[in-house]
């Protein structure tokens, strides 16, 4: 069975590609807007996207949160989103925001482990405890780092207060079953490993999965699927929300998804 259709969201969302120009002009007027405490392009290693923007608040930073981008492992970079800072910087957060190397240059594995070294590089730079959220692609990613065998540091590790995958990617066994899968070179056995939903062993986190009611059916299920897999997350389902416009929150203090992500 092709499962193409079922992972494609642009086609199913009304002025789809208007997104990518927007996201991008909002986060560029937030980092014109935050000065000194815009600091870009750190390095977190030696690929040519191992890089982070760390967005600071006024005074003592409360913590980190990461915020992990998506595109099915394959598009964007951490420029497009330095607006969803704005929340937690709100509160007195911190706000790391990092690119990795894409596929088909890399596989997901690898990803993950970029993901495991950037999060390690933020964490060296801010205090206090860490949250880490992430969207579609960067759901995944999220959820990964909450799963023991990606190998944070213990000290990292710890930290850890609070995972927030939004409309993760959770099962990745149904993508060997779409056209991606070319860039992916996904197998079985990958598909499985790095697969959140068939990881038991996990951090002692407090867990939220967001999704919006309005997405595509195979995101719900994902969704649905994490939550039953980590029965300690509570899972919400953003009321009028699809795919594109559901991490629109983060950009928001007081929004519903803030609240989530940082505790409130």
């Amino acid at each position: 069975m092709d499962l193409t259709d079922a992972y494609e969201n642009g086609a199913y969302i009304p002025g789809a590609e208007a997104y990518p120009d927007r996201w991008a002009a909002n986060a560029a007027a937030v980092r014109a807007s935050l000065g000194y405490r815009a600091r870009l392009d750190l390095a977190y290693g030696p690929g040519a996207r191992n890089r982070f923007d760390l967005f600071l608040p006024e005074g003592a930073a409360a913590g980190l949160v990461m915020f992990v981008h998506g595109g099915y492992w394959r598009r964007f970079d951490k420029s497009l989103w330095s607006h969803l800072a704005a929340g937690p910087l709100a509160h007195g957060w911190a706000v790391a925001m990092p690119s990795y190397t894409l596929a088909p240059e890399v596989r997901i594995a690898a990803i993950t482990s970029e993901i495991v070294t950037a999060l390690t590089a933020a964490c060296a730079e801010v205090a206090g405890p860490v949250v880490v959220t992430g969207h579609s692609a960067g759901g995944h990613l999220s959820a990964r780092m909450r799963c023991r065998d990606v190998d944070l540091p213990d000290a990292v590790a710890r930290r850890i207060a609070r995972v927030v995958p939004i409309s993760p990617v959770a099962d990745l066994r149904p993508l060997l079953q779409t056209e991606m899968n070319a860039d992916l070179r996904l197998d079985a056995p990958e598909a499985a490993a790095e697969s959140p939903v068939l990881t038991a062993d996990l951090l002692e986190a407090e867990t939220v999965i967001w999704v919006g009611a309005e997405e595509r059916p195979a995101f719900l299920d994902q969704a649905r699927w994490l939550a039953a897999a980590w029965p300690d997350a509570a899972l919400h389902i953003a009321p009028g929300r699809h795919h594109f416009d559901v991490i629109e929150g983060l950009s928001v203090a007081d929004s519903p998804l803030t609240r989530a992500v940082l505790g409130g």
